[in-house]
């Protein structure tokens, strides 16, 4: 009954924006050959390096955190998709997730179990094709009410993937850059550098931390033709993920699947 390849496109949906898309890099650090102050260092710790060693930093100090939080919203089929999801390396996480104009689903991943909470439409969707007394019953049966299950579960494998930072940046890593030196700015009040990319129509910006860890702020994919541009930005590194299990109603779907 649960056929959730929509979470799967998403998914990598999420990871192109925020990843493929979006510049990451290669090529290693710079030495420093010249004199520049240490004042003017501090103002502009990568003077001298090009936008592909800025990337390759940025990739590495973002997929080495043990935590964060993911928000956006992506051009996905009929309507925006969305993000808002904490996680961590752990197999924590807590948030929501949905699919353009198909409904959304409240996720919270704790240990080796996760728990959903879906609505109607995003019910409605997975079960296309499915005779209406059947989408009928599941949705009288789980909409708006959270459900557990074993994040083993071959149905479930895809949200629990969504709570394992390690995973969701697998593919954040060894993509070449021809990423060009943009504008210093801010990004939610933390200093920034942008850096853009362009693949035919499409133009991606990445923004990385001048100040501390050199942390992906943010990616932005704009493809163009009066699309809607792509969006996610990244926050609360290395902040503890509290991903309290709910209380009350709780669905066991490995009962009921015997």
């Amino acid at each position: 009954m649960h056929a959730f390849s929509r979470r799967t496109a998403f998914a990598a949906l999420c990871l192109a924006t925020a990843a493929t898309v979006t510049l990451t890099g290669c090529g290693g650090d710079k030495s420093d050959d010249t004199k520049k102050s240490a004042a003017t260092k501090k103002k502009d710790p990568f003077a001298d390096l090009s936008g592909p060693q800025i990337i390759d930093k940025a990739v590495k100090a973002t997929s080495g955190a043990s935590s964060l939080r993911m928000k956006g919203s992506m051009a996905d089929g009929g309507g925006p998709g969305h993000i808002d999801l904490a996680l961590d390396t752990e197999g924590q996480c807590v948030g929501t997730i949905g699919t353009g104009g198909e409904g959304s689903v409240d996720l919270i991943g704790k240990g080796k179990t996760v728990y959903m909470r879906y609505d109607a439409a995003f019910l409605r969707s997975e079960m296309k094709g499915e005779p209406k007394s059947d989408v009928d019953a599941s949705i009288d049966m789980m909409a708006d009410r959270w459900v557990k299950t074993s994040t083993t579960k071959s149905d479930e494998k895809d949200f629990a993937q969504f709570c394992d930072l390690t995973t969701v940046l697998a593919d954040f890593k060894d993509v070449d850059s021809a990423a060009r030196k943009g504008r210093t700015t801010t990004v939610d009040g933390v200093p920034a550098i942008a850096l853009h990319e362009t693949d035919g129509k499409e133009r991606a910006t990445l923004y990385v931390a001048t100040e501390g860890k050199p942390y992906l702020l943010k990616a932005v994919n704009d493809p163009g033709k009066g699309k809607k541009r792509d969006t996610i930005t990244f926050t609360d590194f290395e902040k503890p993920v509290k991903a309290t299990p709910p209380k009350g109603d709780v669905l066991d779907l490995d009962k009921l699947d015997g």
